[in-house]
């Protein structure tokens, strides 16, 4: 009996140790979840589950499988090349015209996509602010932390703020999948909506924007290169792999709990989500009068965060793309991040005509219009023979190019909407 007893207390010990240890294996992973977890998706999915209920988590679901398809690439591409995307593009393409013409494309993609990306963050983390300091416009707000942002990335002097700021966006996103739980949903009409797509005509740039928000194409030259940094032998491929299926998973799941709460806060209703101070109403269930504060600090952190992230990942992506030495220092590397950076903070001063909330979107759509773009190039340096038994096997092809189809198909069909909602912000 004694006997028996040590050995169910051995056994629960060494699952304790292999459950630590992935524990401490969880990295790169977790900073992509914590980047497409910002302001975009705060703002696209409270819109999905005012406007929609529960009938686009399917949306949600295919973006979060989507991203773990995509990522696991992208990290399986770093760890055995030890370069970015970027880098690997350029190698592996050995047609100099066709190099020259994939490195071009690449470099507009990221550009128009992080610009856009970053206007989304500048105007969330205003949004953030000016839900608690509402006297202040969002015209104001999203310049001046657009200054930080480029105070911060000038002097170096930004990871140790960025690690509390995103401390800050875990727990908002802890706080929404608890309020999810706590607003008691219908369990058959979430299952539904998770398995059984179904879309209405002003669905669809709701729909971009959910993919756009998740499967992030600058997230893609970002996890190659982190993983490359973190792990630096095939054998850690393992590790690599439930980093990113544990994170993302995570990260897709508290995505899915903000429609959940947003449905039984706002579906039927005749609230507009207009503003940081509506959409903090879905925490009152929770947090009751708390909601506003909590929700303001959570968005800012979330804008602000990634408003320092995405012109980095921009520079590097770009720099990796023209063979240039990735040396933060350089000119080249902060003339990269200066311009994303610029525009941005111009935009989201101009950009305001309409409500934050709508610009918010129609970044996020941009990103899964240029996705498809980003995607044809790691699915074609994933097939290099240079990566031995470690290049895409049949299942990953036919899976990306799956993906791929669905996101042209759902992008094409929200182009012209997307289009005439941008005539609509500047007119």
């Amino acid at each position: 009996m004694e006997a028996l007893k040590n050995n169910l207390i051995n056994k629960n010990e060494k699952r304790e140790s292999k459950f630590k240890e992935r524990l401490r294996n969880i990295g790169p992973g977790a900073l992509i979840a914590a980047g497409f977890i910002g302001p975009g998706t705060i703002t696209t999915c409270t819109k999905s589950g005012a406007s929609s209920g529960y009938t686009l988590l399917w949306a949600m679901l295919f973006s979060t499988v989507a991203t773990i398809i995509f990522q696991e690439m992208a990290a399986r591409l770093g760890i055995i090349t030890q370069m970015g995307l970027g880098e690997n593009i350029r190698s592996k393409i050995s047609n100099k015209f066709l190099r020259s013409t994939a490195v071009v494309i690449v470099i507009v993609a990221i550009f128009i996509g992080n610009i856009a990306y970053e206007t989304g963050n500048l105007v969330g983390g205003s949004m953030g602010l000016s839900t608690l300091i509402p006297q202040v416009p969002n015209t104001v707000w999203a310049p001046l932390l657009g200054v930080v942002a480029f105070s911060l990335l000038w002097s170096g002097n930004y990871k140790r703020i960025e690690k509390i700021l995103i401390g800050l966006v875990l727990v908002m996103s802890v706080t929404f999948f608890t309020t999810a739980i706590v607003s008691k949903p219908d369990l058959g009409a979430i299952i539904k909506g998770l398995f059984i797509p179904q879309a209405g005509e002003n669905d669809w740039l709701t729909i971009v924007g959910l993919i756009g928000t998740t499967v992030v194409p600058y997230n893609l030259f970002l996890h190659a290169s982190s993983v490359s940094e973190r792990w630096t032998k095939k054998e850690d491929l393992k590790n690599a792999r439930i980093d990113t299926v544990i994170s993302i998973g995570l990260g897709g799941l508290i995505s899915m709990a903000v429609i959940i709460s947003a449905s039984a806060s706002f579906h039927g209703t005749e609230v507009v989500i207009d503003s940081g101070a509506v959409m903090a109403q879905q925490l009152e269930p929770l947090l009751g009068s708390w909601a506003k504060w909590f929700f303001g600090i959570g968005i800012f952190a979330a804008g602000f965060t990634s408003a320092i992230t995405a012109p980095l990942s921009a520079a590097f992506a770009t720099t990796g793309a023209l063979g240039y030495k990735k040396d933060m220092k350089s000119m080249r590397f902060k003339t990269v991040w200066m311009i994303v950076l610029g525009v941005g903070i111009v935009l989201s001063a101009i950009g305001m005509s309409s409500s934050p909330t709508e610009l918010i979107l129609v970044a996020q759509a941009a990103n899964a219009i240029i996705l498809p773009i980003i995607a044809i190039f790691l699915i074609y340096v994933l097939n290099h023979k240079d990566l031995g038994k470690y290049k895409n096997k049949l299942w990953n092809n036919i899976l990306g190019v799956f993906i791929l189809c669905v996101t042209v198909a759902i992008s094409y069909r929200s182009l012209l909407s997307f289009v005439e909602t941008i005539k609509g912000l500047f007119i």
